[in-house]
């Protein structure tokens, strides 16, 4: 599933649904194939989305980094790789919480749909 937020003041930002979901949980709302975040509402949805992001930096990983590799490991094999890191809710809301910040200084709501 994918999730679209969109807005007059910029672009449009696609996310799949475990990103989308995840930004639309931390601003309080379901993930409902159509939304709205008002002018009004904004302010607020930019502080809950710093606040989550800061929340996140401010806990201990989850997943600690992977030990180094032992001497005797093929560096080639991809089974030896280490899985990639989790994308974090930064790097998810970094750039909805810039249109929500542009969309507010223009004055137009942002909507969403998948």
């Amino acid at each position: 599933m994918l999730i679209e937020f969109k807005s007059r003041a910029t672009g449009t930002i696609t996310m799949t649904g475990d990103g989308g979901t995840r930004i639309l949980a931390v601003l309080g709302r379901a993930p409902e194939p159509r939304g709205i975040i008002t002018v009004a509402q904004l302010p607020a949805a930019i502080a809950a989305l710093e606040a989550a992001v800061a929340a996140e930096k401010a806990a201990p990983p989850a997943n600690p980094p992977a030990a180094i590799r032992p001497a005797d490991e093929d560096p080639d094999n991809a089974e030896d790789e280490a899985p990639a890191a989790p994308v974090t809710l930064a790097q998810r809301a970094w750039p909805v919480i810039e249109m929500f910040r542009r969309a507010l200084a223009a004055e137009t709501d942002v909507t969403w749909g998948s």
